[in-house]
């Protein structure tokens, strides 16, 4: 995290100390480096420059609408899941024109509001939603913008849980059946065919696979165009990986070189869907030590955070790297870094050597992306705050849940 540095011993993100946000905001709380947010998208605008393409920012990696509303004004589009997720890009702002509907489970009424709104294309990814879709635009003036969201049976080499490309996974329609399904869409009155979408997985750190999906994508593409069927852009995914402990990431430069080296050449737009590797980096979960415990066989430090704000170490057994806001005095020792949630697996870290004690503030790294969209209100815990630092600024982007919001929706039986 490069906008993370020690002052006279204390973390600050950007120019602001990490004691000053936990002070003004209290903890559990997120904290956000716009500088870093900036230059992730840039690194991205740059290795695309003088090609014709579109970064479409995955809005569950992170979607608070600071966050939304800044990329909308650097220029990005946006790749959406849910009807959730499309209300939040247009109230940050953001162009439906540039976005992007991928899932597999699309309902009407989401389809419906999309259609009204004029989004640049559907990620279709069953023929039953392509048959509810179609019917859906049955009777209006403009045809619905499809493109079909392809598995290519790749291997991603990731966690099988965010890999998405196989033939074993719910995402997509197998590339085999594709070229049978666009040659039905395109006779539709009520389907306007756009281009063709691909997403592998995500926490990619070598970009063969990707290349050798965009390999079977792009023979596709040419198949489709010697049935008289011309797509306006060809859409690869995103899920360049980032640093949680000491993997090689790739720069987006080196991830893209060779999906670029692959376009060279053709007339379709290229379209991206990053989402951790623009945001993943950009962010911590600040928390408190409540307790030291030692034990016979394990120490623990118990922390004001939980797997209720951070689900990847539980969901995923992931790695983050977890550092003392302040320099101290104290013996180091090794550590579980545990939550006041009542589950044996509520764990942010495993045997982390830490000189700490009580009270001492500790920085949880890499949580930018899935962390605040996956987390939940488990044990009647409110959500944290977040906070977005810029230069020696800090703003409070969300405010922390309060217990009555816990059960405001919420009413007794009479």
């Amino acid at each position: 995290m490069n906008s993370l540095s020690r002052i006279d011993g204390v973390l600050h993100i950007e120019q602001v100390a990490l004691p000053e946000i936990a002070r003004t905001f209290g903890t559990p709380c997120y904290v956000y480096s716009r500088a870093t947010l900036t230059a992730a998208l840039q690194a991205y605008k740059e290795a695309l420059a003088n090609n014709n393409a579109l970064v479409c920012y995955a809005v569950k990696a992170n979607s608070n609408l600071a966050i939304l509303s800044l990329f909308s004004r650097l220029g990005a589009g946006f790749d959406i899941v849910s009807r959730g997720e499309l209300a939040r890009v247009l109230a940050a702002g953001g162009d439906p024109g540039k976005v992007v509907f991928s899932g597999v489970g699309k309902s009407a009424a989401e389809l419906r509001e999309a259609l009204s709104l004029g989004i640049l294309c559907f990620n279709v990814e069953s023929e039953a939603e392509l048959d509810r879709l179609e019917q859906i635009a049955g009777g209006r003036r403009k045809p619905a913008p499809i493109a079909l969201r392809v598995n290519p049976d790749v291997d991603p080499r990731t966690h099988p849980y965010i890999s998405t490309g196989l033939r074993s996974n719910k995402f997509g329609i197998p590339i085999d059946r594709a070229r049978a399904i666009y040659r039905r869409a395109a006779a539709s009155p009520q389907l306007a065919v756009r281009g063709i979408a691909c997403h592998i997985g995500s926490q990619l750190l070598d970009p063969e696979p990707a290349a050798e999906a965009a390999a079977k994508v792009l023979a596709l593409v040419d198949e489709l165009a010697s049935d008289g069927i011309e797509l306006s852009h060809i859409d690869l995914g995103g899920g360049m990986g980032i640093r949680y402990l000491d993997e090689q990431a790739p720069s987006a430069s080196a991830y893209l070189a060779p999906l670029l080296a692959a376009m060279a050449g053709r007339r379709e737009r290229l379209l991206l869907e990053p989402g951790r590797s623009l945001v993943g980096n950009a962010g911590l979960l600040l928390t408190r030590v409540e307790y030291l415990k030692p034990g016979v066989e394990k120490n623990f430090a118990i922390v004001d955070a939980a797997m209720n704000d951070l689900m990847r170490p539980a969901l995923y057994d992931a790695y983050h790297d977890i550092l003392p806001v302040e320099a101290a005095a104290h013996a180091a020792l090794p550590y579980e870094i545990v939550g006041p949630v009542c589950e044996s697996g509520d764990f942010l870290g495993h045997a982390r050597t830490l000189a700490i004690a009580g009270g001492d503030l500790l920085a949880i790294l890499s949580a930018g992306a899935y962390g605040m969209t996956m987390s939940s209100n488990y044990n009647s815990r409110p959500r944290a705050a977040e906070v977005l630092v810029d230069g020696t600024a800090m703003h409070l982007v969300r405010r922390r849940e309060s217990i009555a919001d816990l059960y405001a929706a919420e009413s007794s039986v009479p």
